[in-house]
């Protein structure tokens, strides 16, 4: 029997962080299969060399389906929700998408022996801190339910790599912007909240934007945060795969651009790059903004070889190309979420019948414990006690 070919599956490969990589992944020879519901991804931005399949992370039955048929060898996840102030009014959402999806994952790792995980977590698990350039290291402090569910997900990959022998790679980062070199492809979002794309649009737009707060400890008084390129990012997840893929070990690494930038120097910098002044008024601090934090990238130096090389003026002139390029982005938030072309990239998977080797040993004790509870209930009682 011929060997499968090694695939890597991409959960959210279809949204902005996981369609970018995807591109980059199959720019270096790997097969790539990517799973995602289209709540916030697009059709139109999966790779057409890239195998899509349109369902939940959370389907178990799919999951399995897709881990027997192909041979996949290393989980690279992007699936997610990732908006800190929803989060706080649906915190049962924000866990439910962003641990259990982990979980189910890591249960079909378990079953399948695939070892390699990369996560997409967020340096938001630091917290508001003292500290302005924050390395691994750091004190973790989530203030959001976001923020503790990445948390929450990230060490329950750490627990699983003892019993089940599945490395990882965890990535901490605070903004991304830009679009991929082409323009081919970038961010799209019915609204959007980063100051990069906020600053573009405004300046497309001609609309007032604000900048809130000018009275910090900072040479400018603005804050400073912050932000790397999509393509940048991108890479360091696919070196972080690589990195897996050929033996490394265990990591949680920061990608940051250890010197960050003020949010009125990107609004100054924009107007040079688009050459249009842009129209904007300041605000009052927002609650809970610090002066200045930005993300370490020394570890991402030692153990990937990666340091963000596209600068401010590339990720705005990028983010605006992209916009200037594609003013109706993927074309799909007014029309139909999948239009029948875009069925024919779709792969149609049934999912598994019987996922019981999924489920640990406890969990297999306490149904088996369940099904004797109901047989003895339904044989002596009638069927009236136990609820099945």
């Amino acid at each position: 029997m011929a060997k499968k070919e090694p695939y890597i599956l991409v959960p959210g490969g279809a949204g902005y962080i996981g369609s970018h990589t995807v591109k980059l992944l199959i720019n270096r020879g790997h097969n790539v299969l990517v799973l995602d519901n289209l709540s916030t991804g697009h059709v139109g931005a999966v790779d057409e060399k890239a195998k899509l399949i349109v369902g939940d992370v959370n389907n178990l039955h799919l999951l399995q389906k897709i881990f027997k048929k192909y041979n996949i060898v290393g989980v690279m996840n992007f699936a997610g929700k990732i908006i800190v102030p929803e989060s706080v009014h649906n915190p049962i959402t924000y866990f439910e998408e962003n641990v259990n999806s982990v979980a189910s994952l890591l249960r079909a790792m378990k079953q399948f022996n695939c070892q390699n995980f990369v996560f997409s977590s967020s340096a938001s698990v630091y917290g508001t801190s003292d500290v302005e350039k924050i390395t691994e290291d750091a004190p973790t402090h989530p203030e959001s339910p976001y923020a503790f569910s990445k948390y929450s997900a990230e060490n329950l990959i750490r627990f699983c790599e003892r019993p089940y022998g599945i490395r990882h790679v965890i990535f901490r980062y605070f903004n991304v912007a830009g679009s991929y070199d082409t323009c081919e492809i970038g961010e799209a979002h019915p609204q959007e909240t980063h100051l990069i794309p906020t600053t573009v649009i405004n300046a497309i737009n001609d609309t007032q934007m604000t900048i809130f707060g000018n009275d910090y400890n900072t040479p400018d008084k603005t804050c400073v945060r912050d932000y790397i390129h999509i393509m940048d990012l991108a890479e360091a997840h696919v070196k972080g795969m690589e990195y897996l893929l050929n033996g490394g070990s265990s990591q949680t690494i920061n990608l940051g651009s250890e010197n960050g930038y003020s949010n009125l120097q990107i609004v100054q910098t924009a107007q040079e790059v688009l050459k249009k002044q842009i129209n904007f008024v300041f605000g009052p601090r927002r609650e809970g903004d610090p002066a200045k934090i930005v993300a370490s990238n020394a570890k991402a130096k030692e153990i990937l070889n990666w340091e963000p090389t596209r600068d401010l003026e590339t990720m705005i002139r990028s983010d605006f190309t992209w916009r200037q390029t594609h003013p109706k982005l993927y074309n799909d938030f007014e029309e139909k979420k999948v239009s029948q072309q875009d069925l024919q990239k779709v792969l149609k998977v049934r999912g598994a019948k019987n996922i019981s080797k999924m489920y640990e040993e406890v969990e297999l004790k306490q149904q088996e414990h369940l099904k004797d509870l109901y047989k003895q209930n339904k044989k002596f009682c009638g069927n009236k006690i136990l609820s099945k």
